[in-house]
């Protein structure tokens, strides 16, 4: 049995490095976020019966187009990445993205036509800054988490202590603990509580302003800018692991130069 041929992997793998850099490129990324953006104009538009009347057969073509578009990059990320496509959250959310709309839309599947606006969303991954706000987000999912149980305490005590105190003179809003808790949110986004709950019960409660006032303080004021502080502190940490980075990578570069500096004075003595 003649011997099988070798193959030469040290080409393959510069082939798939290079095309990888490419598909991550500048030009190519650019070229990705135009389709993104004239697709979102194109779902926009077909959502107008009378567009579709005039253009319908136009616009489900190119939408169509630039799904095989989507897809070949999706594909020639996978050829150039392999297994490692699979280790990004972002590759995995543009593969979730895609393979949603190749579905087909029809009778089960009828509500997937809404979600192929979902594409829209591949600008999160494709926009640098944008990636970065959702990164923070992330990163501050505990913190959030842990604000979000605060917020819960306080409207939990403030709703029992409202319906125990107002449930007989304001049952539309305090009669249960339900009605309770929704009245305490209108009151936390400060939207018409003023006129609608607040004057009224003062009517009846002239000290009932020893009750709102505490609320709004904690939960509009302080829980809702704690919110922001975490956002914030953990953009901050992700600009410091980013300048972290940029560090360690100047510092390698450093150190590879005076080494051929060495070598270079080592060879000509």
């Amino acid at each position: 049995m003649p011997p099988r041929p070798e193959v030469d992997t040290t080409h393959f793998s510069q082939w798939r490095l290079r095309l990888g850099d490419w598909v991550e490129g500048v030009r190519f990324t650019r070229f990705i976020i135009t389709l993104i953006i004239v697709n979102a104009v194109i779902l926009g538009l077909e959502t107008s019966p009378a567009v579709m009347a005039h253009a319908g057969g136009f616009l489900v073509t190119a939408n169509a187009a630039i799904l095989g578009v989507f897809v070949i990059e999706i594909l020639l990320k996978l050829i150039a990445f392999g297994p490692r496509f699979f280790r990004s959250g972002w590759n995995l959310f543009d593969f979730f993205v895609v393979g949603i709309s190749l579905v087909p839309a029809a009778g089960p599947f009828e509500i997937l036509r809404a979600l192929r606006v979902l594409r829209v969303l591949r600008l999160l991954s494709q926009i640098p800054r944008l990636r970065a706000i959702i990164e923070s987000i992330m990163r501050s999912l505990p913190g959030i988490g842990w604000t979000a149980l605060l917020l819960i305490l306080v409207f939990y005590i403030f709703s029992v202590m409202g319906t125990m105190l107002f449930r007989e003179s304001f049952p539309e809003y305090w009669g249960n603990l339900g009605a309770s808790l929704f009245s305490l949110f209108q009151i936390m986004t400060l939207e018409s509580w003023s006129s609608g709950i607040a004057r009224p019960m003062l009517e009846v409660y002239p000290w009932v302003w020893v009750y709102f006032v505490p609320f709004i303080l904690i939960s509009s004021f302080m829980v809702l800018n704690l919110f922001i502080a975490i956002i914030v502190t953990a953009t901050q940490s992700i600009h410091a692991d980013e300048e972290e980075l940029g560090r360690q990578q100047l510092l390698r570069e450093l150190r590879a130069i005076n080494q051929r500096l060495e070598r270079l004075e080592s060879s000509k003595q």
